[in-house]
């Protein structure tokens, strides 16, 4: 399914045109309207938030509209809402096909993100982490972090209209990231049904960090998107004992794509 409405919810300025800027290459990418959604605590926040969307804006050459269906240009608008932020936030996700987050800034904790919560947990919809600096590109070569897991199904299938149009697929796996599931020939057999051509290659832990390992791959690739599930074991479990999607979030410097 081809993406035609992206949601960016924005709280602060800290990380706000990082993230517009890669929500906007994303729509320009897929032709598609972007929604930006800043949940109002008081207006002086507000103002500044408005105020880097118009800037950042005014800068592209793209249309500041309402959704246009039927069109093949890319739009964008900003709405500012007066609720409690999880709950608006997962409303409007759940009817984007897309929502990127804003990265949290270094001195926040990114496992306690409102926004980005709220859409792995109560949308049924994908979730884009923005890095912390504008990506050049988005979607070239996409590596996908199997692990066999529900999760890292659910985020296959949500990446599969991306791997089409990718210049270059690599399934990353490995034996100390692996859960009870399909293996990663097995996921290479299922992305060929769907026209998509992927290699195969097994990553180790850095450091006993099987994190590290995922992203050092990653790298070594040129990937410039990362695409995984998210919290195979429960929430509370990740942050007490950390895990794989922790660490990748905490550290990724590219645009990550994750389900659950």
């Amino acid at each position: 399914m081809a993406i035609r409405k992206l949601l960016l919810p924005v709280q602060s300025t800290a990380t706000a045109e990082a993230a517009l800027a890669t929500a906007l290459l994303i729509a320009r990418l897929w032709h598609a309207h972007l929604s930006v959604l800043h949940v109002a605590a008081d207006r002086q926040r507000e103002n500044a938030v408005r105020a880097v969307f118009e800037r950042v804006m005014a800068a592209v050459d793209m249309s500041v509209a309402d959704p246009a269906p039927g069109t093949d240009r890319a739009t964008a608008n900003f709405t500012a809402v007066v609720g409690r932020e999880a709950d608006s936030v997962a409303y409007q996700a759940r009817l984007a096909d897309l929502t990127v987050v804003p990265h949290p800034t270094s001195g926040e904790d990114v496992s306690s993100s409102d926004a980005l919560h709220a859409v792995l947990f109560d949308s049924g919809q994908p979730v884009l982490i923005a890095p912390r600096a504008a990506p050049a590109s988005i979607g070239t070569r996409i590596c996908l972090g199997w692990n066999g897991s529900a999760e890292s199904a659910s985020a296959v299938l949500a990446a599969i209209p991306w791997l089409r149009r990718a210049d270059a697929v690599r399934i990353l796996w490995s034996e100390e990231y692996q859960r009870r599931g399909p293996l990663a020939a097995e996921l290479g057999e299922y992305l060929a049904a769907h026209d998509v051509s992927a290699d195969q290659r097994m990553f180790g832990s850095i450091n006993n960090v099987v994190g590290a390992g995922l992203l050092a791959a990653a790298r070594d690739f040129d990937c410039d998107l990362l695409v995984m599930g998210a919290y195979s074991h429960s929430r509370l479990r990740q942050l007490i004992l950390g895990g794989v999607t922790r660490h990748v979030l905490e550290h990724a410097a590219l645009p990550l794509m994750m389900h659950r």
